[in-house]
């Protein structure tokens, strides 16, 4: 059954995400800064709190793990965390241009949870998204594109709930992108793999986000590996 993000640790959550951390936006996390390193494709995560690893060490967040699997599966790529504490997806829209001049072989998209948390306008959210989508296919047509879907309070309502939770679903069908069917799942609700705040993992839960991730991610990455081989 899936476990939905605890009502109780909302406010936690929006005061958590409030901080705008835009110099650590961006981060590499295959510890190495040289050109061989950097001409290597780009899994670039493009999210909130939860990719950025809030209150956590840089290398306990989900994509630092994955850069781990990715590693020890003998794939070559470079994974870039872009997980920003507070962002939504009008915010992730305004910084996709810049993150897209790195060779972008795949997107994961982590954004939505801090738009429902405020009750921002789900149309809003599916149209920020979907022009993330498509400036992403403007600039790298062959990159592939993988939707993280999140649940929504039930403290906001059935309608509400049914229209936030529908769009990744959607989304995915309409615009042809992989989707995590819930990034939370194992997490949510479980107060031993959440913070204090309730909301935000604890190292254990990343490793359970990072596996979730995996499942959708590693099939992608060896496909295309195979297919048009990595320098």
């Amino acid at each position: 059954m899936v476990q939905r993000i605890l009502v109780c640790g909302v406010a936690a959550f929006v005061l958590a995400c409030g901080s705008d951390q835009r110099d650590v936006a961006v981060r590499s996390q295959d510890g190495t800064d040289s050109a061989s390193q950097a001409a290597k494709p780009v899994v670039l995560f493009l999210g909130t709190s939860l990719t950025a690893g809030l209150g956590l060490a840089r290398e306990q967040a989900y994509p630092a793990l994955i850069q781990a699997k990715i590693d020890s599966a003998g794939l070559t790529y470079r994974v870039v965390n872009a997980g920003v504490s507070g962002e939504t997806s009008a915010g992730g829209l305004r910084r996709i241009d810049w993150l897209l001049r790195q060779p972008v072989a795949v997107l994961v998209v982590e954004l939505g949870a801090n738009d429902m948390l405020r009750g921002q306008s789900v149309e809003a959210l599916r149209s920020n998204l979907e022009e993330i989508i498509e400036r992403t296919r403007a600039a790298h047509p062959e990159a592939r594109i993988v939707l993280a879907g999140m649940k929504a309070a039930p403290n906001l309502g059935p309608r509400y709930t049914a229209e936030f939770e529908s769009v990744f679903v959607e989304l995915a069908q309409e615009r042809d992108v992989e989707l995590i069917p819930f990034l939370l799942e194992g997490v949510a609700g479980v107060p031993e793999l959440n913070q204090p705040d309730g909301n935000h993992p604890t190292a254990e839960g990343q490793r359970i986000v990072a596996e979730n991730v995996w499942q959708v991610l590693r099939p992608i990455l060896v496909k295309r590996e195979s297919r048009v081989g990595v320098n």
